[in-house]
């Protein structure tokens, strides 16, 4: 009981307790900004100049910044009058296109690994939080079972809280996962 004690000790003097579910999901969106703003200020030079990149590429000024640029070019050197430095079909334009999507392309598959690695992380974080709750669960199913036994409650028997009384084994839905992709990847190529 000294933990259980202790416990109420540390809530009783918390500052910050939320009084509704808005102050309780506002602490938890603090929470996850807090997280994700430690997982970026670790990012190198590199991996910040990515995103911007990869950002920039992904918006209308990219999209209008290209056709003022490609409308420019073409009409430089298609206009009569005008000193062409890059004539039909656009050798030089080609180039520089081509040369501009291989840098681009780059920096958009280094900022989606850096994505990759974010969400992987967040996954990590939400399976150890659900395996928790799952654990509590569990526990406080047991719990009040023996609670309504203690009491003297009548419990309809009900085989299902016996099943659910015990402790879920992530390796056995894994096996159970594989199994049915197995059998249904077997019954798609039949």
């Amino acid at each position: 009981m000294p933990a259980l004690n202790s416990r109420r000790k540390f809530e009783s003097t918390s500052a910050e307790k939320p009084k509704t579910v808005e102050e309780l999901t506002a602490q938890n969106v603090a929470t996850i900004v807090q997280l994700e703003a430690a997982t970026h200020a670790g990012r190198t030079f590199s991996q910040r100049l990515s995103d911007r990149v990869a950002r920039f590429c992904g918006s209308i000024t990219f999209l209008w910044v290209h056709v003022l640029w490609f409308g420019v070019w073409i009409g430089w050197n298609t206009f009569p009058g005008t000193s062409r430095f890059d004539s039909f079909p656009f050798t030089f334009l080609t180039l520089v296109v081509s040369l501009e999507a291989i840098f681009l392309s780059t920096f958009i598959l280094i900022s989606q690994n850096n994505s990759g690695i974010l969400t992987e992380r967040r996954n990590h974080l939400d399976l150890q939080i659900n395996l928790l709750a799952e654990q509590e669960n569990t526990k406080m199913l047991r719990m009040l079972h023996l609670i309504a036994k203690r009491v003297g409650a009548e419990i309809d028997e009900d085989p299902t809280i016996d099943v659910l009384e015990q402790a879920t084994r992530p390796e056995a839905l894994v096996e159970q996962i594989k199994e049915a992709e197995t059998k249904v990847t077997s019954e798609i190529s039949d």
